[in-house]
């Protein structure tokens, strides 16, 4: 489709349909979509156990934020570090980051939350994104998903958004959700899943001149 790699990283709120977006982005785009499957890339490319990015995953530094989450972490693997060498979540951050920067050098990739966009903020083709909605609507979205109460949905959310504002904000000292952080905030209540998707497919490709 294209010779440049280009990327595209979405920033999300819980329930707003930012994963569902993204993955319908990227296959109309062609490239490669990321989420979840980085902690994969990560534990393999680390030697790490999965678990341990799982229990980070989208954590900012607990040594920063109120004390480390339960346990450190030594490396898992054949003897090349020796068993007492500990990680903390910066240093499984850092990891994360190495497998971010790795892809986005071999394709074009859309990556969902995790700092992407700071991590890759030196990258000549890239779209930041922001997906929010209303509160009504991630409620609905939330309670449809998981077949919870609204209370339980409510507790999610605001649970999710503080871990992700705390992350995103100790990690790249910026603002998570701030219209200056990104190319595009968009509410998908406004239009709906799929027409979000057509706006900001549009976008991207005017702004990435694809």
């Amino acid at each position: 489709m294209m010779n440049k790699k280009i990327i595209v990283n979405i920033g999300r709120q819980l329930g707003s349909g930012g994963r569902e977006i993204g993955a319908k982005l990227a296959a109309r785009l062609g490239i490669d979509f990321y989420d979840k499957e980085l902690i994969r890339l990560a534990s393999e490319q680390s030697g790490l156990r999965s678990e341990f990015f799982e229990k980070a995953d989208e954590r900012a530094s607990q040594s920063v934020l109120g004390g480390l989450f339960g346990m450190r972490f030594p490396f898992i693997g054949d003897g090349a570090m020796p068993a007492s060498n500990c990680l903390s979540n910066d240093s499984l951050f850092q990891v994360q980051s190495d497998v971010i920067r790795h892809l986005a050098q071999e394709r074009s990739c859309l990556f969902v939350g995790r700092c992407a966009d700071y991590i890759l903020r030196d990258h000549p083709w890239c779209a930041n994104i922001f997906i929010s909605a209303s509160r009504a609507d991630r409620i609905a979205r939330l309670c449809r998903l998981h077949g919870i109460s609204e209370d339980a949905a409510v507790a999610m959310m605001e649970k999710a958004d503080k871990k992700r504002s705390d992350y995103y904000n100790y990690y790249s000292n910026k603002t998570w959700g701030a219209a200056a952080t990104y190319h595009l905030c968009i509410d998908s209540s406004a239009l709906g899943v799929e027409a979000t998707t057509d706006f900001i497919e549009t976008f991207v490709r005017r702004k990435l001149e694809i």
